[in-house]
């Protein structure tokens, strides 16, 4: 019987990552429309981040209070998911793509599962097992030919590569700092206190004026509440509840569904068409997260 609701409980984490990875892929619904309107990358940052503190402040203020106290000694885990790890992450990534091709900034980001698969074993003494290290190989391939790396024509730049990598270390470190927050408190107090951090600071990259360009249409505040709750919350709830019963390296090899979900949506969504090489790359990402099953 335990067995059983321990398998349960693990296909029950499984399926929260991979929603998360889903709801992730199809941010691009709404942050096309929003930066068609004029906001740009790192506006949708601010909007994001914020709005997401604020809607899981109001909820909460009325739900459960109780997911506002955490001991001061562990602030510090918070930092690390807010603000190293939310905040940085998307600095880097938005300044990779300023530099480099999008699909080159896009794989690098996808480089996250391997930083988490080698801190969890050395901080955690995680197996790297041989089934481990071939999921990870067919999704970094898969996510490469999802994003059009083998497509050629690409820009590449010494600056780009190490914000790239940059993007990918610090995306890897919520599954790391969150799993250390997550030995002391459950997974809602987790992400409320991550937003409680990355909120505020990403105001520093706030623009007022095109702000208010922005939110004059009435559509921007539908898409605005899309991203933030669709593709913001709801995602970032659903992957640190995974994360609390699966391996950080597992947790993190999963999430790489996202870029097939980005692109899928892109075809059925925005009329994108479905190439050889993007079929393969589902295909192969596909293929590894079933093997870590």
């Amino acid at each position: 019987m335990h067995e059983t609701s321990k398998k349960t409980s693990q296909g029950s984490a499984y399926a929260s990552i991979l929603l998360a990875a889903a709801l992730w892929g199809v941010i691009g619904m709404w942050n096309r429309t929003l930066m068609a309107a004029g906001l740009s990358p790192t506006g949708i940052v601010t909007v994001r981040n914020f709005g997401g503190m604020a809607l899981l402040v109001i909820v909460f203020a009325i739900r459960d209070r109780s997911v506002f106290r955490v001991k001061r000694e562990h602030l510090k885990y918070f930092v690390g998911t807010g603000i190293v790890s939310v905040l940085l992450f998307t600095v880097c990534y938005f300044s990779c793509q300023r530099i480099c091709s999008l699909a080159v900034a896009s794989i690098l980001l996808y480089t996250a599962p391997s930083f988490v698969v080698v801190l969890s074993a050395i901080l955690w003494k995680e197996p790297v097992t041989k089934k481990k290290l071939l999921a990870l190989v067919l999704t970094i391939v898969g996510c490469a030919c999802v994003c059009g790396v083998f497509s050629g024509g690409l820009t590449i730049t010494a600056a780009g590569i190490l914000l790239g990598l940059g993007a990918g270390f610090f995306y890897a470190l919520y599954s790391v700092f969150g799993r250390y927050a997550l030995a002391h408190y459950d997974s809602m107090t987790v992400t409320v206190w991550t937003f409680l951090f990355a909120g505020p600071a990403s105001l520093l990259m706030l623009r007022l004026e095109e702000l208010h360009i922005t939110f004059s249409m009435p559509l921007s505040w539908v898409m605005a509440a899309g991203l933030v709750v669709f593709s913001t919350v709801l995602p970032y709830i659903f992957y640190t509840k995974g994360l609390s019963c699966v391996e950080s390296g597992k947790a993190s090899i999963m999430a790489s569904l996202e870029p097939v979900v980005a692109a899928l949506a892109g075809v059925f969504m925005f009329g994108e068409p479905m190439t050889a090489m993007t079929a393969v790359g589902i295909v192969l990402v596909l293929s590894g997260v079933v093997i870590l099953r």
